[in-house]
């Protein structure tokens, strides 16, 4: 007898191939029939009229605390994802010395970094030191399946302690560094990932210990790697935000290069209005040829917006000489921003040719207003700050700040989008079909209180089958499952094939979307975060038993915690 059967739907196996109506039939946690199927089933699921089709995976995320409160991965789950790929960008919390110092400082840092809220990062009982504890906090206790990067953060850290910021490894610290790299990995880490990214700093300010390492660290580490079966590298420099320098792309292909280990970076953004951008960004993937590696950048199908506010870290603080103002106390900061030669300074930054990527920022007209906290700002939610400049005669940037002003800082602010035109997607459609180009950098798990990059499933596969139709159900389907599968080495997983894992998708092709955005107070700290639910997803399997029925978690843990060399084969790079 089948422990599952789902029984005519539309079959779209990951591979591109054309879609077919057959059964699936479920044993073990494995697909162990497709076609038509006459065997008993203790759980039969009618998909007529369904497009069955393998779990999404998720390439880019930041689940490594979240699950320790939420094992089933919301809202990623109820949007299809069975597979999470965690720790990146040099960010992980293992290993970690056993001190409250040390634990305070991991959790100032992906506050900061990652835009987890701190109350709720203090509510976790960080009782682990290596990363392979770590890892047994999470086994048998997960929705969904999951595999973690070693971060050079928390090595970097746990290794050097303080002088991690600001200091350069002695060769014993990066030997030491190595050995560390080493356990995690026997243990079961996917590989390695580093930051070196202008925008990541710590909970004090400086840059986080990662971006403190030489190119001899870096190498050495990557090298590791490179011994251990089915691993892989992931890295951000500040060039990923706009345009690598070209030292940036010899590092990255030199670093893939010295370890055969393909190196995926976050996030490669398209823009008409920047039609130079993606051929730079691209050189690395063919610097690294030329050496005998691969290098990836992740984009993402779907524009996801982000909300701003000039009370907390977010991407504004980012711009040009924006941080020294930003970074003083509320009080100060309100009287800086009232001073007319403060708006004409900060004005002209976040339109200069420095700014980079962040000038996208920078339409202040285009802004729409969201919450607001001050009578004198009634009536202005869910209006432009075009439409109201217009009514008071002032300019955009000036009717902007007299808001937040107002509120004290507090008005929560939507930039618009203007990389939503035809030439932007027949782009991104373009590079979708590139080797050196995967879909991904969701960033689910953090920047809880700014995006909500987990939808990014259900958002494409109904605009690909309803809406601007760029590229075929099947492609569609196969660049969110195999695609990734195959850059990971993920043993079994990403298609639906006979011998292949039971992590499976059922979706309502007429109505499969998501909802709009909204603030939950539903983290531990009462802490609040965006989230949204989906449309259309009738089902989703892990490992053969269902975790989401029609939108909403059953409860079951069904997921596996993926390990290097075990759940995963090496790829080859050249």
């Amino acid at each position: 007898m089948l422990d599952h059967l789902i029984r005519g739907g539309l079959v779209v196996d990951g591979t591109g191939r054309p879609g077919r109506v057959a059964d699936v039939g479920i044993r073990d946690g494995r697909i162990v029939a497709i076609g038509t199927i006459d065997e008993d089933a203790a759980e039969t699921t009618d998909a007529t009229g369904r497009i069955v089709m393998p779990g999404v995976i998720d390439a880019h995320t930041h689940y490594d605390a979240q699950l320790l409160w939420d094992p089933g991965a919301s809202p990623s789950a109820n949007h299809g994802v069975t597979t999470i790929i965690g720790g990146n960008c040099g960010f992980t919390l293992a290993p970690l010395r056993p001190t409250a110092e040390e634990a305070s400082y991991l959790q100032e840092m992906m506050s900061r970094v990652e835009g987890m809220p701190l109350p709720a990062l203090r509510q976790i009982d960080w009782d682990w030191e290596t990363f392979e504890q770590y890892l047994a906090r999470l086994e048998g206790n997960i929705a969904v399946n999951a595999g973690f990067l070693a971060g050079h953060c928390a090595i970097r850290r746990y290794v050097m302690g303080p002088e991690s910021v600001g200091g350069e490894a002695t060769p014993d610290q990066i030997d030491a560094m190595v050995a560390e790299l080493r356990r995690a990995i026997e243990a079961g880490a996917l590989g390695f990932s580093f930051t070196r990214s202008g925008s990541h700093s710590d909970g004090d300010g400086q840059p986080v210990p990662s971006r403190w390492a030489t190119d001899a660290e870096l190498f050495a580490l990557c090298a590791e790697t490179g011994q251990h079966e089915g691993t892989t590298l992931e890295g951000i420099v500040s060039g990923c935000l706009d345009r690598f320098a070209d030292d940036e792309i010899e590092l990255l292909a030199q670093l893939s290069a010295t370890a055969r280990r393909p190196l995926n970076w976050n996030v490669l953004t398209i823009d008409s209005r920047e039609p130079d951008r993606v051929p730079r960004q691209l050189q690395a993937g063919d610097r690294a040829a030329e050496l005998g590696g691969r290098v990836v950048a992740l984009t993402m199908p779907v524009l996801v917006p982000m909300n701003m506010n000039f009370l907390t870290f977010c991407g504004i603080w980012l711009l040009p000489g924006w941080q020294d103002t930003l970074s003083v106390p509320a009080e100060e900061r309100i009287a800086r921003l009232s001073d007319p030669e403060v708006r004409a300074r900060l004005l002209a930054a976040s339109q200069s040719e420095e700014a980079g990527v962040y000038r996208r920022l920078a339409d202040w007209e285009d802004y729409v207003i969201g919450d607001t906290f001050s009578p004198a700002n009634d009536g202005l939610s869910n209006r432009t700050v075009a439409e109201i400049a217009a009514e008071r005669g002032t300019t955009p940037f000036d009717t902007l700040l007299d808001i937040v002003v107002a509120d004290d800082l507090r008005t929560i602010l939507w930039p618009a989008p203007k990389d939503k035109d035809a030439e932007s997607w027949r782009m991104r459609t373009e590079a979708w079909d590139d080797p050196r180009v995967m879909i991904g950098g969701s960033d689910a798990g953090a920047h809880l209180d700014r995006m909500c990059g987990a939808t990014f499933p259900t958002r494409f596969l109904g605009d690909m089958i309803r809406g601007r139709r760029l590229v075929s159900v099947e492609r569609a389907v196969q660049l969110i499952t195999q695609v990734p599968a195959q850059l990971f080495g993920l043993r079994d997983r990403g298609t639906l094939e006979v011998g292949s894992f039971a992590d499976i998708l059922v979706i309502d092709p007429e109505t499969v979307g998501s909802e709009n955005a909204r603030m939950v107070a539903d983290l531990p700290g009462d802490c609040e975060r965006l989230t949204a639910g989906s449309f259309g997803v009738e089902k989703v399997l892990v490992n053969g038993t269902t975790v989401i029925e029609n939108g909403l978690p059953t409860g079951a843990n069904a997921g596996t915690l993926l390990r290097s060399g075990v759940d995963t084969y090496t790829v080859a790079t050249s």
